[in-house]
């Protein structure tokens, strides 16, 4: 096979990218328009955080089972699906009459949802060279910041002027027009053929990997940032607000500055981790300085415009872990099993973001902000022993043949 020029990089990294932007944008097309959602069904709070608690749970089971499906039948067929499910989802909550529809709806989400780091990864993998796959797992963790982004001033903008259903009507037609794209693209986004199995190893070719501890520490790395993640997204800025007395502008102003950061980090992490050979030094490193400054911020005992810069240097540095982080998890899996390590070891993303905002919610209604940076913080600095581990194991190999 020739090797992929800047040209050939470019264009999947560019699509896939796209893609996994859809993904992330998904993720927060319900609670964007919980301020519509919440009269129009006479809703409580709690009924609001269970349909994203379904959208994560069904996702997680789906991510650890989706990259079996990848390594089965090839990526491109199940991202296409993915895109398809997503769009679907739009309809059937822009047509919902009941609760129970916005549950199927989400569900339906989520497992939608469930396909892309699993698909994304082993794409990237298979087409890009491997001299800018560390720029390439940056771009992509950059369009998933750029979706999160995006959501809120997309959907509430057309909410306030159309209403809600016209929100998810317009929501629906980005999946259904990024499937038309890749579609035509499709040629680019060949998998690589299946390896053909020997009779009788189809049972270890299969579930081997999840023997591997290195799986299941990555598994745990993304379970505990995931936390730290979901009390960022969810109580961020009403934690800030209660320990500063600033506004709510400035506390999303702090928000936005950390999504911004965050982005810009992995732009810087990219070029540092295609030098790097540690991997977890370089995580490791990031996270130290991401937990001290969370730490900072809920001592209060900076002012209220440096705990918005701090935040912006949560974000930076966080960011800058995220390709090493991949690389990492790339280094630890086994041939021919990229979907199925990505797919069990993104669940961890889920299932931590699941149970985030009822952690860090908790600790809100029982009047302790300060608690929410402290435990952002400590999650953090737990993430860097399990990133050290999957290092010390990924490189045991090629130690033991030196």
């Amino acid at each position: 096979m020739n090797t992929p020029t800047l040209r050939d990089d470019a264009r999947v990294i560019g699509l896939v990218s796209l893609a996994h932007g859809v993904s992330h944008f998904y993720h927060l097309v319900l609670a964007a328009l919980f301020p519509w959602l919440k009269p129009a069904f006479d809703l409580s709070y709690a009924q609001l955080g269970l349909l994203m608690t379904l959208f994560f749970v069904v996702s997680g089971i789906g991510q650890a089972l989706s990259g079996f499906v990848v390594d089965k039948v090839g990526a491109r067929r199940v991202l296409f699906s993915g895109l398809a499910l997503l769009g679907t989802a739009a309809l059937v909550l822009a047509g919902a009459q009941s609760y129970l529809m916005l549950a199927a709806g989400s569900m339906l989400a989520g497992l939608g949802n469930a396909v892309f780091h699993p698909a994304d990864y082993t794409l990237l993998n298979q087409r890009v060279s491997k001299a800018r796959i560390a720029h390439a797992f940056s771009l992509h963790g950059i369009s998933g910041n750029l979706g999160w982004a995006a959501a809120p001033a997309f959907l509430a903008g057309i909410a306030a002027l159309a209403g809600w259903r016209i929100a998810l009507l317009s929501a629906a037609a980005i999946p259904f027009a990024t499937l038309a794209l890749l579609f035509a693209q499709r040629a680019h986004l060949r998998a690589d053929p299946a390896p053909v199995q020997a009779a009788g190893t189809v049972q270890d070719s299969s579930f081997a990997f999840m023997k591997l501890p290195a799986v299941w520490m990555s598994f745990g790395f993304f379970f505990l940032t995931a936390i730290a993640l979901g009390g960022i997204q969810s109580f961020s800025s009403a934690s800030l607000v209660a320990l500063y007395g600033i506004s709510l502008a400035s506390a999303t102003t702090a928000y936005t500055a950390y999504m911004l950061a965050s982005a810009a980090g992995m732009v810087l992490g990219g070029f540092l981790a295609t030098r790097a050979k540690r991997h977890d030094r370089t995580i490791a490193l990031s996270f130290i300085c991401a937990a001290l400054m969370a730490l900072l911020v809920g001592a209060a005992v900076v002012p209220g415009w440096m705990a918005v810069v701090l935040m912006g240097g949560i974000g930076l540095a966080a960011g800058v872990a995220g390709p090493s982080r991949d690389l990492l998890i790339r280094a630890a899996a086994p041939k021919n099993a990229t979907g199925r390590v990505f797919g069990i070891v993104y669940s961890g993303l889920d299932s931590g973001l699941a149970l985030g905002p009822l952690l860090f919610g908790t600790m809100m209604d029982r009047g302790h902000p300060g608690w929410v940076f402290g435990c952002i913080a400590l999650f953090q600095v737990l993430a860097i022993g399990t990133a050290l581990t999957v290092g010390g194991s990924s490189r045991a190999p090629a130690l033991k043949q030196a």
